[in-house]
């Protein structure tokens, strides 16, 4: 499966080929600064399942380096360079995210009263355990 997405004024697009390796919701301080909302929704891709164009403006957060559009100001990624996984911010997704569920969710303390968890999502109360190798 192709999927399709960009920035609000168009100057950065891109092209996903595939699943994603996981998905979820983060309802950290960062994320929602970064999204306007009570929480990020992202998905995680194998970086070379991932084409971009365009110019990217980026900062330095504590996932790694936040990227965006700096003609519309547009959150679309986060990735270092030389990093084999990118999170794509989903609903940069031409038509939108429908099709895909978060598997998780990030920050659980930080998330709002009046959202109830994701009953098919696990939860953390702060990031996700790191995988053993």
């Amino acid at each position: 499966m192709t999927r399709l997405g960009g920035c609000k004024c168009g100057q950065v697009r891109y092209e996903i080929e595939g699943e994603p390796i996981r998905t979820g919701l983060c309802h950290c301080e960062t994320c929602r600064k970064d999204t306007g909302s009570a929480f990020s929704f992202f998905g995680i891709w194998p970086r070379a399942a991932v084409t971009l164009s365009g110019e990217l403006g980026g900062w330095r957060s504590r996932a790694g380096l936040d990227r965006f559009c700096p003609h519309c100001g547009s959150s679309l990624f986060c990735f270092d360079e030389g990093s084999d996984e990118i999170e794509i911010k989903l609903g940069t997704l031409d038509g939108g995210p429908s099709e895909i569920e978060p598997r998780y969710e990030l920050w659980t303390i930080r998330r709002e009263h009046w959202l109830t968890p994701l009953p098919q999502a696990d939860q953390h109360e702060r990031d996700r355990p790191k995988r053993e190798a």
